[in-house]
């Protein structure tokens, strides 16, 4: 991990040692060294080859796939269908397995629709995940320009439609965009019974154990960097840049900043403001650890992506996994309904109702 990193400050705290965390961290940056090199020459000023998933959450395991998309954030050009084509072909080379059915990554992608079209029918499922994820697990591979500008309008677009956000509520939280998280982590739990269905039942146990664990770590991170604004501005600070006439790019460009940490290092940054926590922090973090010690380690992950339903009652590898999600879920459910913090409060008031 890299020094001064949350997770790592925490981990000397906690007189503890997540060597999972660690090495999916190291093959992560490995990895992207790799793409970088790989694909050198085929972004632009308009363009950025952008990963999403365990390779950008540092999460990166043996059997990980590697989701992509080229984001293009200018004039449409011929030439990004062949750059695109391109980049496929380079990623066949080094990815262990192809990515999803579903056609929301490995592709090419405008930002038109990920910036405007926010709510309402035209904003699709993976409309919502491609915007979402850029959020809150993305990493541009070579040149950033491209990923920095949409990244940035995506969250000015969030604030900009946030009246409430700006109108001295005592709570500083961006309702409008922490609102999207909440919708985006319902709509991962109703997919996981779509996808049951149309793949019949295959990869089940798998898909169960990362819902419960990684998928649900993306919408934590989500969570905190909204409450994150109302923790890191004091009442007296908001008010100076609530009436300031750059409030909203101070306010973006602190939202850019916290998503450029990866979900992970999130709550650990959590954690690092409130030592009372300690306990829930090492459940937390010891249970993501030994989760992604099942996921590289190759017979535990084949079985779990080969293992029915009906097969998981009886089966060591997955109740494993179940233990170590409710585990996960309980060192949850202590830091989010935690009064002393106060994020039992803002978790009522916005994660509720």
């Amino acid at each position: 991990m890299s020094e001064g990193s949350s997770v790592e400050q925490l981990q000397e705290r906690l007189a503890v040692d997540w060597p999972e965390i660690r090495a999916a961290r190291e093959r992560a940056s490995e990895k992207r060294s790799e793409l970088r090199a790989l694909l050198e020459g085929l972004d632009s000023e308009d363009t950025s080859v952008v990963v999403s998933g365990s390779l950008a959450r540092d999460e990166f395991t043996v059997g990980s796939d590697i989701d992509w998309t080229l984001l293009i954030d200018g004039s449409a050009d011929p030439v990004h269908y062949d750059v695109s084509t391109r980049i496929a072909e380079a990623m066949k080379n080094v990815a262990q397995k192809e990515t999803g059915a579903e056609g929301t990554f490995s592709t090419m992608v405008f930002s038109h629709d990920l910036i405007h079209q926010i709510g309402g029918e035209d904003d699709t499922n993976r409309n919502t995940t491609r915007r979402l994820l850029l959020l809150l697990e993305s990493k541009a591979i070579g040149r950033e320009e491209a990923y920095q500008r949409v990244v940035r309008n995506i969250l000015n677009r969030y604030l900009l439609e946030d009246h409430g956000f700006w109108k001295g509520s005592s709570y500083r939280v961006p309702r409008f965009l922490q609102n999207d998280f909440a919708r985006f982590w319902r709509t991962m739990a109703v997919d996981f019974a779509y996808k049951l269905r149309k793949r019949s039942g295959k990869g089940w146990a798998i898909r169960n154990t990362k819902l419960r664990m990684s998928r649900k770590l993306i919408y934590v991170s989500g969570l905190l960097a909204c409450y994150g604004c109302h923790f890191d501005y004091s009442e007296k600070d908001w008010k100076e840049i609530a009436s300031s006439q750059d409030r909203q790019a101070q306010v973006v460009g602190y939202l850019d900043r916290v998503f450029r940490q990866t979900p992970l290092e999130m709550i650990a940054g959590t954690f690092m403001r409130f030592p009372h926590l300690d306990g829930a922090a090492r459940d937390i973090l010891k249970s993501y650890n030994d989760f992604l010690g099942i996921l590289s380690d190759d017979t535990s992950r084949e079985g779990l992506e080969a293992l029915s339903e009906e097969d998981a009652t009886d089966d060591p590898i997955y109740q494993s996994a179940r233990e170590l999600s409710h585990r996960f879920r309980n060192g949850l459910l202590v830091l989010f309904f935690d009064d002393k913090s106060g994020m039992a409060e803002l978790t009522r008031n916005y994660g509720v109702f």
